[in-house]
């Protein structure tokens, strides 16, 4: 009698531990979206196209990318939050997205409790960037003595309404250099840098991505990067640190996110493939010449970066008093 109800127990059970297996294996029957925070052209768009194609091509569906731009990523990151967790629509997550949840009053989302962590992506440093026709502002110490000589009258071009990287590394400029500029928002980093380029600002900032081809072209003119050393791709191009402000620090990531419960044999099939796609010798290379490293890693390694960002920034964003609008 016992025997048989064990049996019966059995069989009631098998198909619940097979479910996750089964939708793993016969995951994915149709292409993927995924939803980029802010418009084409800028660093995040750049690197999610990269990796999209190659992630595409290992699990044999087209990971199509969406671009949902407004308020710092937010707007993409609720529609991911919301979408079904079935591992079809995920989110390409910025560096911002571990300060947005200190710095607006409200989200239509829990940035801790409802998404998955996929795999990191890309890091990459912040560049401080001017019009090459300001021949007065070759070094980032030239342009903080006329932000000192002219409080509030430079102004700075910031992709995205406070909570981008380079929005929050010009505010943590702008505290240790002790200066102060007024600040222009843009939606997104390809904006802030056409408006750099029309001389409608004095600077702007931006990770290396998104600005690599116009410094290679000469069309703007980089003057410092806020990483511990040097890019590799900016090898001229001094730190922040060696001008004058040492232990300043900001580096960018990027990533793959997927909403809350989405199964985890999806979640563990989508990281193998990011993974294999960030190994991939073409994919180093392209990363590499936007001034970049590849990630990849574990879920649980990039969710662990997410939550000691987002314990950084925290710090940073009520130390600076700062909110977004």
């Amino acid at each position: 009698m016992q025997l048989r109800m064990w049996i019966t127990l059995a069989a009631c059970l098998l198909p619940l531990l097979s479910a996750a297996p089964a939708q793993a294996q016969g995951f994915p029957t149709r292409p993927l979206r995924l939803l980029v925070g802010f418009p084409p052209g800028g660093e995040s768009d750049i690197i999610a196209r990269v990796i999209a194609q190659k992630l595409g091509e290992g699990l044999g569906q087209p990971v199509v990318i969406e671009n949902r731009p407004g308020a710092s990523g937010t707007l993409a990151a609720a529609a991911v939050a919301k979408a079904p967790a079935d591992g079809y629509t995920l989110f390409f997550v910025t560096s911002g997205h571990a300060v947005n949840t200190s710095l607006f009053a409200a989200l239509p989302y829990d940035a801790h409790k409802d998404f998955a962590a996929v795999s990191g992506v890309a890091a990459m440093p912040v560049v401080v960037m001017v019009n090459p026709a300001a021949t007065q502002r070759t070094t980032l110490a030239a342009l903080l003595a006329e932000a000192r000589a002219k409080p509030g009258k430079l102004n700075f071009g910031a992709p995205g309404s406070g909570g981008t990287l380079p929005s929050l590394a010009a505010e943590l400029l702008r505290n240790q250099a002790n200066v102060d500029f007024a600040i222009i928002g843009y939606k997104g980093s390809a904006p802030a840098l056409t408006a750099l380029l029309a001389n409608e600002v004095d600077f702007s900032l931006s990770t290396v991505p998104g600005a690599i081809g116009q410094l290679k072209a000469g069309k703007l003119r980089a003057i410092a990067v806020t990483s511990p050393k040097r890019s590799p791709v900016l090898p001229d191009v001094p730190t922040v640190a060696e001008q004058g402000l040492p232990g300043f620090e900001v580096i960018g990531w990027f990533g793959v996110l997927a909403p809350a419960g989405t199964p985890a044999g999806v979640l563990e099939r989508l990281n193998r493939e990011a993974n294999l796609a960030l190994r991939a010798p073409d994919v180093q290379q392209r990363i590499h010449d936007l001034g970049a490293s590849a990630m990849g890693g574990t879920a649980d390694e990039f969710a662990r970066l997410i939550a000691s960002e987002t314990a950084r920034w925290g710090d940073v964003v009520r130390r600076l008093g700062l909110r977004a609008d």
